[in-house]
């Protein structure tokens, strides 16, 4: 009995010494900080655009539009963050004030404002509304300030900067918690300009004095994120919905602030090795326009649209800020809930059931051998535990055995950014019929990482490491198994004039005519984009 308990203590022992052999890997720097991450958790947000320019039919107003013109007739914000949270979305920015100058508050420091419209006998509100709201439907409130202001007199002049800090207080200080200050890019030009009807042109860079303008922030909601210049969160370089595969949430702050901000690769794909955590956020309109218009109501984006850019902006590494154009009336217009409700549906659907939760899951290095770094931690479903290597090792690999087959056709992975983005390459293999066969050779992984694959069947999943700055962490894996998205496929033609034709899901037959002849089974299979350089009709299904 004495020698067994001998022996026990020293097996605690050495599992003791073990865990204390065995730290956690050092950050990469750089890491995001906590406001951050909290907004890499949010993943997916609306943008509302509603302002004097849903009154005028316009995308950027003047300055010298009639408050009398703001007069929406059945505004209800309510409905904004119903729609907003039934749609999964996280929280809203609103448009606070435009281009044109106009504020949705009652603001001190201008008669431009809701206070001299007819909507509510100027006694409304519609930045407290959406906060109150927000709150309400459990969504966080953002808002969008331009800088940029076409009915002020003294714009251009260093008088303007008081009067643009002092309505970023109102707004930091009256409304509750903001998550995210949206600072828009566009700068100077001509504008009304309290009547002067000319054109002023600034330097971007230091007309507003942005370090002390981001003070005002820091200071009054410390837990905002920035929208602007490169400072806690990038722009990602186009508006129409989508992050490059390849995308570091890393660049060179200083450097990208003295280069042309028309540099779209640091945009698109961020910097490998850059000084400093500034993750890309893809902000994109359900329709061609951010502002509602009567004659856009046919051109509300597809389920198939919509899906492709969900999966390339949040299965790449960045968020999403969908615009909802809020419509004359003050409402989500009933196209674009539509749209958005079969967005939803088709989301809950793709990702019902983890193929990989609770499966057994083994690894060709475990960091120390330690229990805190197992390979296990990949799908137990907890985003704080995460599997590492050994230090010296940056190639590696998980295999995920399901015991029998299964077939799936979405990859998911996640890297455990708290201490840094690592991975710079990786693949996935399928085991099929006793072979290993390779799906997907891929770059960056970040925050999320998701892969639509044609629809494979497999006992084994081989997830591997290729290349990586550091040994990597990876923090989650998810299979899925997405029904198909039964729509028709978009068919477009470039200048060249090459004809492409695209399905929501990969490895989809589609078949095309060029003829107008009947559509079936037995017409051409398509397969890559073609030359189609005369008069016709393409047709696929």
């Amino acid at each position: 009995m004495k020698n067994y308990l001998i022996l026990l203590l020293l097996a605690a022992a050495m599992l003791f010494s073990s865990c204390k052999k065995t730290p956690a890997p050092q950050p990469l720097a750089p890491v995001p900080d906590e406001r951050q991450m909290n907004w890499h958790r949010m993943e997916f947000y609306a943008f509302v655009h509603f302002n004097m320019n849903t009154f005028t039919g316009m995308e950027w107003g003047t300055g010298g539009e009639d408050p009398a013109l703001f007069n929406p007739t059945a505004l209800d914000c309510r409905q904004w963050a119903k729609v907003c949270s039934d749609a999964g979305m996280k929280g809203i920015i609103i448009t606070a004030k435009h281009h044109d100058g106009f504020c949705l508050w009652p603001s001190a420091y201008t008669e431009h404002s809701v206070k001299n419209s007819p909507w509510k006998e100027g006694k409304g509100d519609v930045v407290r509304e959406l906060s109150e709201a927000c709150s309400e439907y459990g969504l966080k409130f953002g808002v969008y300030l331009s800088p940029w202001d076409r009915n002020h007199s003294e714009y251009g002049r260093p008088e303007y900067i008081p009067y643009f800090r002092n309505q970023l207080r109102e707004l930091l200080t009256s409304y509750g918690e903001v998550f995210e200050v949206w600072f828009d890019g566009a700068n100077g030009g001509t504008g009304w300009y309290g009547g002067a009807n000319e054109n002023r042109v600034i330097d971007a860079k230091t007309y507003y004095e942005w370090p002390a303008t981001y003070d005002i922030v820091r200071e009054l909601q410390p837990g905002a994120v920035i929208f602007s210049d490169a400072s806690d969160i990038r722009w990602v370089g186009n508006e129409e919905g989508w992050a490059r595969p390849t995308n570091w949430s890393t660049i060179n702050k200083n450097a990208f602030r003295e280069s042309d901000m028309q540099n779209r690769e640091i945009l698109h794909s961020g910097e490998e090795g850059g000084t400093d955590w500034v993750p890309a956020e893809v902000d994109v309109s359900i329709r061609p326009g951010w502002y509602y218009h009567r004659s856009e109501d046919h051109k509300v984006k597809s389920l198939s649209e919509l899906l492709n850019i969900y999966y390339e902006s949040v299965g790449r590494n960045a968020s999403l800020l969908l615009n909802l154009p809020v419509d004359d009336r003050g409402l989500v217009h009933e196209k674009d809930v539509e749209a958005l409700m079969k967005l939803a549906e088709a989301l809950k659907a793709d990702f019902a059931v983890d193929l990989a939760a609770g499966r057994k899951v083994m690894a060709s290095n475990v960091r120390g051998n330690a229990r805190k770094f197992r390979a296990s931690n990949v799908n137990d479903g907890n985003p704080q535990t995460y599997w590492a290597t050994d230090d010296s090792v940056m190639q590696a690999s998980l295999t995920l055995d399901f015991g029998k087959d299964l077939s799936f056709n979405r990859f998911m992975v996640q890297e455990f950014i708290p201490l840094g983005q690592r991975v710079k390459r990786f693949t996935v293999e399928a085991l099929v019929d006793g072979t290993w066969q390779m799906i997907a050779e891929e770059t960056t992984i970040g925050y999320k990482r998701i892969l639509r694959i044609p629809e494979t069947t497999a006992r084994q999943v081989r997830f591997s490491v290729t290349d990586s700055r550091a040994c990597p962490l990876i923090s989650n894996l998810q299979l899925f198994l997405a029904p198909k998205v039964m729509e028709m496929p978009v068919i477009s033609r470039d200048q060249e004039p090459f004809v492409t034709i695209s399905a929501a899901d990969p490895g989809t037959d589609i078949h095309f005519t060029t003829d107008g002849s009947e559509l079936s089974a037995s017409s051409a299979r398509y397969d890559s984009p073609f030359v189609f350089n005369t008069k016709g009709e393409v047709g696929s299904f």
